[in-house]
């Protein structure tokens, strides 16, 4: 799981396996340790909902994920998901949520785990 935090926007890219288990356990985390504390993140899936969400408590950012957008999200086309989550007032958190594709150019991170590219041309 990949996670990018820019201004009021959070990304997070998972590979086929963590897609895989967030559609079936309903559950992916992953923290960075800081030596005495650390950061989380996590994904949950949550009924009754239909938009992502997001909350921060205790170090650790956790994004809700509708049940009825992961039924089939292991399986079809559809790379991701995003939402503008009004946080008070006029201010807005964008959520984006999305498949990690193998990428084009050559990186040194395995890729194994990673969905194919849809640009790619044989």
């Amino acid at each position: 799981m990949k996670i990018r935090i820019q201004g009021n926007s959070i990304r997070i890219r998972l590979s086929k396996s963590e897609v895989d288990r967030l559609s079936t356990d309903g559950y992916v985390e992953e923290k960075t340790s800081f030596g005495k504390s650390a950061f989380g993140y996590c994904l949950q899936k949550k009924t009754g909902i239909t938009e992502l969400a997001a909350a921060y408590d205790d170090d650790k950012i956790t994004m809700y994920v509708p049940e009825t957008l992961l039924t089939e999200w292991p399986q079809n086309n559809i790379v991701g998901f995003d939402t503008n989550m009004l946080i008070g007032g006029n201010e807005t958190l964008y959520l984006l949520l999305e498949k990690d594709f193998k990428c084009l150019d050559n990186v040194m991170e395995d890729q194994s785990d990673n969905f194919e590219n849809p640009n790619k041309t044989c």
